[in-house]
């Protein structure tokens, strides 16, 4: 009798409760309402850094051009000066900034990064870099 009362008891006690399954799932839960707009947060800050890197190789591009024709509006044979890509990211289908020499003259530019898609929330908004390597972002915070 006894051997099929300890057998009974632990066969019993494998398994989880109901209350324990409850547990686990509330714990997840609050780490992944914690951590996903944390990883939101850096997905926005690494486009937003493509955007960046993409601004300063487009104002080198128009430095190069400049030391050929002495001018930021034309190249070398007089056409209006066109950037090699307009959009970021280079690679993949996704993009998420739309580049533009947003003001160019013979002797100054203004380059400007507007956010698209999924990129629209960020709180920096346009960023642009002039000929003179003046920054700026038209949102609020640490953009550059």
């Amino acid at each position: 009798m006894k051997n099929s009362r300890s057998s009974r008891l632990i066969h019993a006690a494998k398994g989880f409760t109901l209350i324990e399954l409850m547990i686990v799932v509330a714990v997840i839960g609050i780490l992944a309402a914690i951590a996903y707009p944390s990883y939101q947060d850096s997905i926005r800050k690494s486009r937003r850094a493509d955007a960046k890197s993409a601004l300063l190789e487009l104002a080198q591009f128009m430095e190069r051009n400049y030391t050929l024709s002495n001018r930021y509006d034309q190249d070398s044979g007089g056409a209006a000066v066109v950037l090699p890509f307009t959009e970021t990211p280079k690679d993949g289908t996704a993009k998420y900034y739309d580049l533009t020499i947003s003001a160019s003259a013979a002797q100054s530019f203004t380059l400007s990064a507007a956010p698209k898609n999924a990129q629209v929330s960020d709180v920096c908004g346009t960023l642009s870099i002039t000929n003179t390597g003046a920054k700026a972002a038209t949102g609020t915070g640490q953009c550059w």
